[in-house]
């Protein structure tokens, strides 16, 4: 079952560059960060438009409760960001106001191995002065709860890359991009829920800090970036190592046993 859901949600951000500076200082990038008028590096709208809730509007795993927000409810209470695709137009500016337009696509119920699943697919068209500057769609996956805690498992990841870097995660890391996000997901910082709800191993890297290290590798190696899409395939628990991988516009993240963390495309 598909259809179009229809719900829109519209907000707009000044792109304070102060934020933009905590950003670039939490993912310890050399230089200094981009200042006012400049352009905003690629997938750092994830620290702006927030849709702050007071706490009587949140579910219990710390999002918006479900049905009272853009999202409807599919009777499906976990949450997983699978993936994105981002189309990048024109730069958008920082220090300058932008709107962000949201809508939902679409949401498909279907039945896994595991049990029942819910995709919802958003559309987050990011404009400033009348002009659309990027496009972003976002894939959502949503499923019942488990309160297996075994290791986490994924397809197994390509070993032909030409570049590599290794890549390393820790609490004040997860909590500083949680913060600049806002994103109240307890997976990245409640231990005791992220075993016993939702079936985790440990804490959970944050799928788009993932997507934002690799966008960054292929910018650096690349150019500028007209395209990106990325697709989670499994969960990087903190303490595990990775390595960010590219040859050409392939790029992915693998995991310490040679799991296939996320894998993405970029031109």
């Amino acid at each position: 079952m598909t259809r179009s859901a229809g719900q829109s949600l519209s907000i707009t951000d000044p792109l304070d560059p102060a934020r933009a500076a905590a950003l670039h200082a939490t993912l310890g990038l050399p230089g200094t960060p981009p200042k006012s008028g400049e352009a905003m590096p690629p997938f750092w709208q994830q620290i702006y438009f927030w849709d702050a809730q007071p706490p009587a509007r949140l579910g219990p795993d710390g999002h918006v409760q479900l049905g009272s927000g853009l999202i409807p409810d599919l009777g499906l209470p976990i949450r997983m960001w699978a993936g994105g695709r981002l189309q990048f137009d024109a730069p958008v500016l920082l220090g300058h106001p932008a709107e962000r337009r949201s809508i939902v696509e679409a949401t498909t119920r279907k039945q896994g191995r595991s049990g029942p699943l819910g995709f919802v697919t958003l559309r987050h068209e990011i404009w400033q002065e009348s002009r659309l500057c990027l496009t972003e769609h976002q894939d959502i996956v949503y499923r019942m709860p488990r309160s297996d805690t075994g290791p986490a498992s994924g397809p197994p990841s390509p070993v032909d890359e030409t570049i590599f870097r290794p890549v390393s995660f820790d609490s004040t890391l997860l909590f500083r991009y949680s913060a600049l996000t806002f994103n109240g997901h307890r997976i990245h910082y409640d231990l005791d829920y992220a075993r016993r709800v939702e079936g985790y191993a440990g804490l959970v890297v944050h799928g788009p800090l993932m997507a934002q290290l690799l966008i960054l590798l292929a910018e650096e190696e690349m150019g500028g970036l007209t395209r990106f899409s990325f697709r989670a395939t499994a969960p990087l628990i903190l303490g595990e190592d990775a390595e960010l991988c590219r040859k050409d516009g392939r790029l992915w993240v693998r995991g310490p046993d040679g799991r296939l963390c996320m894998e993405a495309e970029a031109g």
